[in-house]
């Protein structure tokens, strides 16, 4: 356990922080990349990078009941493959998670633009006070940040059942409707199906962070592995289901103009009130996905601290609240510059890329995990797949992306070698 930190999250926390980091902004943005490039046919990319998460989940469940330990992937990687990749690892799992922060504001802009005209001052003013109100929640303790998660799930999810629920029994009162939506299926061919299955992927990741507060979660060993199967199973049904409603009630072409296609749905299902509904869910749910990632992506900068890797000032914890306060501000403001100067479809493309360092690494060092607890273990076919999953979604991304989070991840070398060369002094 981290020195200072708090073991306040329960298990309930556990699952709302799975499903909190999960369920935000994408579900409410992504499905509209998706329908722009395929037509209905996006509902395969979802199937397909839903059974893709599924699997790096259960490779983070194991590895999680070996080494509960605050750090995630950080701290696996450095136990199995060294000092050097476990802060690679750590870095551009931060990089990730901190440009989904920055992405979130965003969308939050989107959705609140259905109901009033926003100017671009008006909308730089209102990405501001999203993020320092969020950041002060953050640091006003763990066990406060963890139960306003806790609300903000049930709230965001609540809509979308409904949504569900109203169209699935639609579907079965007018089935033509449905089949008219799903009519033709795949118009554009299937060509870009792997571009979009990256832009759907980002909709399932945030699995991982739930490793990363370990320290602060009650017996994690136990935990967080039943955390992250119960949360990926309920995220995939629902994210199935939601897709499924939402190309069914809304045409495709409508669909792929849209910034806030729930909007759309909400009111095909419900009329003005659906779509009051779904805009005020999409909010909500922005707004908890926010805060459950600046929750658990601060603590990486805490303990790659504390590890000597970052300015110690970093792993400070605040004397009343005992949160790491400076990690979290240095995290949210630096976050906040590009979302004021970032787009979303760029910002996620980005995000997936630096990610999926932090996947492969965690897929490499699993077997390394179980060999020193299990001398006879062998390879796992889940670590195998997915170190393919990793390399399949690399290859379906951009070389501008590419390009950019490599330079990104590449920034973390020197800081590396300056904190390196200062602890071997010590």
């Amino acid at each position: 356990m981290s020195e200072g930190l708090r073991r306040e999250l329960t298990f309930f926390d556990a699952v709302s922080l799975v499903i909190g980091t999960i369920v935000g902004a994408d579900i409410y943005i992504v499905a509209a990349y998706g329908a722009g490039s395929l037509g209905p046919a996006s509902i395969l990319s979802w199937i397909i990078a839903g059974l893709m998460a599924m699997i790096l989940a259960l490779v983070f469940s194991e590895a999680s009941a070996i080494m509960p330990r605050t750090g995630g992937p950080y701290s696996y990687a450095r136990e199995a493959l060294g000092e050097f990749a476990g802060f690679i690892t750590g870095w551009s799992l931060w990089v990730s998670s901190w440009i989904a922060i920055a992405v979130f504001p965003v969308a939050f802009v989107y959705y609140l633009s259905q109901f009033i005209g926003l100017s671009q001052a008006a909308e730089a003013l209102i990405k501001v006070i999203f993020i320092l109100s969020l950041t002060a929640i953050n640091i006003s303790g763990v066990g406060r940040a963890g139960k306003v998660n806790d609300v903000l799930t049930v709230l965001k999810v609540a809509p979308l059942i409904l949504l569900v629920v109203t169209g699935i029994l639609r579907f079965i009162w007018d089935p033509s409707g449905l089949l008219s939506g799903y009519t033709p299926f795949a118009p554009m061919g299937l060509g870009a199906l792997g571009s979009v299955t990256v832009l759907v992927f980002w909709a399932y990741v945030g699995f991982e962070l739930v490793t990363v507060p370990a320290g602060e979660v009650k017996n994690p060993g136990r935990t967080i592995p039943l955390a992250i199967i119960i949360g990926m199973v309920f995220v995939m049904v629902f994210y199935l289901l939601t897709n499924f409603v939402i190309l069914g009630l809304v045409p495709w072409v409508v669909l792929a103009s849209s910034t806030a296609p729930l909007t759309l749905a909400g009111y095909s299902a419900l009329g003005g009130a659906g779509a009051l509904i779904l805009t005020l869910g999409a909010l909500v749910s922005i707004a908890g996905s926010e805060e459950a990632g600046m929750l658990t992506t601060a603590r990486l900068l805490h303990v790659m601290s504390l590890d000597g890797f970052l300015p110690g000032w970093l792993s400070r914890i605040h004397p009343r609240f005992r949160t790491p306060h400076l990690s979290i501000l240095v995290q949210n403001l630096t976050a906040l510059v590009a979302a004021l100067t970032g787009t979303a479809a760029g910002l996620i493309e980005l995000s997936v890329l630096t990610l999926l360092l932090a996947y492969m690494s965690t897929c490499v060092s699993l077997p390394v995990l179980r060999r020193r607890r299990h001398r006879d273990a062998g390879v796992p076919l889940k670590s195998i797949l997915g170190v393919l999953i990793c390399l399949y979604l690399l290859v379906n991304t951009g070389t501008g992306t590419i390009l950019a989070g490599s330079l990104l991840i590449a920034a973390g070398v020197p800081v590396y070698l300056r904190y390196r060369r200062r602890n071997k002094k010590r």
